[in-house]
């Protein structure tokens, strides 16, 4: 079974109800182990309001939320290191290493937050 690594944006569509995410999930989820970082729960958790946090703790828990470990913050650092962009966000570096050093593909909407060649992505049309 593969693993798909879900980007922030892509949780917070599935949150919103839009068809495009939730169809990308019911035609990856017989094959796909769905994962989560660790980084994308701080960054919900940052934009959620009280009355979502029932629906948003029910989504996040059907995932395999992945921790940071020093292998991911390292591999991140590299990405960071590596872009001569100083729009490439440390957030976004965490979240493609998740994905890499556990060997996830990333399902993004923001193609262009990951400019990393040695990332396997898939881009969801939102």
């Amino acid at each position: 079974m593969s693993c798909l690594l879900l980007d922030t944006d892509i949780i917070i569509n599935l949150l919103r109800g839009k068809t495009s995410a939730r169809d990308f999930l019911a035609d990856n989820l017989e094959e796909n182990e769905l994962l989560c970082s660790a980084i994308s729960v701080a960054e919900i958790w940052a934009g959620m309001r009280p009355h979502e946090e029932l629906a948003t703790r029910r989504l996040v828990d059907s995932f395999r939320i992945v921790e940071v470990t020093r292998g991911i913050a390292e591999k991140a650092g590299s990405f960071k290191g590596a872009s001569k962009s100083h729009a490439l966000e440390l957030d976004d570096c965490l979240i493609a290493a998740t994905a890499f050093c556990v060997g996830a593909t990333l399902a993004t909407g923001n193609a262009k937050h990951y400019p990393m060649k040695d990332l396997r992505m898939v881009v969801v049309k939102m």
